[in-house]
């Protein structure tokens, strides 16, 4: 019977101490093989129906995000969807974000240029929340310093004022159970923590589609998309598939694997890795003096005053992120103790 560490070993073989995933995530090996099965696919001459492996990704994504597929996008990007959520709004709608939240989640309502935005701390984004107030717009956890925001208070307030929630996981879906129903909109990029290849994104849309319009579709955001290549579509798709992007089908050949693998490991026994790793570090940088920012249940750790020490530990081998001169680790399935410990001891150098 396999155990998560057999069924992660399979998978994973780092050359390095890899610290990185909230950068991007390491790919496993069923996925890189799926993948060049593909490339070579199409370099013979014998494409497969690589379109199959699209819709067992929207799958899965919606088994992990507890909605049925019907209700999920996909795409390659969460800057896209943000941007059409922002064109869905009325001129002069309020929108809060958190301050310094990802820019992908925040650009696209500011380049409208005729809304109305308001960027509070993340600690004070729910009780920011007022009549009048159209969408809340947050990442889940914060890629800079993995905070994680108070999403059930956030919602509880949007509900009460009537506003709308959008919620990127980017940095949490993997290691962080989502529950996408709680919230109106919910995106995410898979190439960090749920492993797959750059150029796989998905959305998350009420049933009733969420007043969007897809301004953006093309011939697969038709119900029928291969009658749909020529013209004007003439009968968009019924579900979430009308705010699909055309789909990089080689990332998608692996992705499909990436996320079948989360569901074999379990999304709560990741986390309880990803955590127990986390805090064996936290408790490590207060022996070595030094106090990261308070993140608690994140398996980001951010600290003060430590990226410039990015390049000497990549030089010995560990791979962590220097972030407005924080240094960033993030602990991840394959990470173990040993990669704790390397990090610690380069540092107390």
């Amino acid at each position: 019977m396999e155990t998560f560490e057999s069924l992660v070993r399979a998978e994973f073989a780092p050359k390095n101490t890899y610290l990185n995933t909230a950068s991007c995530g390491l790919l496993p090996a069923r996925t890189v093989e799926a993948m060049r099965v593909a490339v070579e696919s199409v370099a013979d001459g014998r494409p497969s129906d690589m379109f199959d492996d699209v819709e067992a990704a929207r799958a899965a994504f919606a088994r992990l995000a507890g909605v049925p597929a019907g209700r999920v996008a996909a795409g390659a990007s969460v800057a896209v969807y943000s941007g059409l959520i922002a064109a869905s709004l009325p001129p002069g709608a309020e929108v809060i974000t958190a301050e310094d939240d990802f820019s992908s989640v925040v650009n696209p309502f500011h380049v409208r240029g005729d809304l109305k935005l308001r960027a509070v701390p993340l600690e004070r984004i729910a009780e920011s929340v007022r009549p009048g107030t159209a969408l809340v717009a947050v990442s889940a956890a914060q890629s800079a310093d993995g905070r994680i925001a108070d999403l059930a208070g956030i919602a509880r307030a949007a509900r009460e004022h009537g506003a709308r929630t959008y919620v990127d996981v980017s940095q949490a879906a993997g290691w962080l159970p989502i529950q996408a129903d709680a919230y109106d909109f919910v995106s995410s990029v898979a190439f960090k923590w749920l492993v797959c290849p750059r150029g796989v994104a998905f959305l998350v849309v009420p049933e009733d589609l969420g007043g969007l319009t897809p301004v953006f579709a093309g011939w697969v955001a038709g119900e029928a998309p291969w009658d749909s290549c020529y013209g004007p579509v003439a009968e968009l798709a019924h579900s979430a598939r009308r705010f699909d992007e055309s789909p990089s089908l080689f990332s998608y050949a692996g992705a499909r694997h990436s996320l079948e693998l989360f569901e074999e490991l379990g999304v709560a026994n990741v986390r309880a890795h990803d955590l127990a790793l986390a805090d064996r570090f936290r408790a490590g940088l207060q022996g070595l003096g030094h106090t990261p920012v308070s993140a608690p249940g994140s398996p980001i750790v951010s600290v003060p005053g430590l990226g410039r020490r990015q390049r000497e530990l990549s030089e010995a081998g560990v791979e962590v992120s220097d972030r407005a001169g924080n240094l960033r680790a993030a602990f991840h399935l394959y990470n173990t103790p040993a990669d704790v410990d390397r990090l610690l001891d380069v540092l107390s150098g």
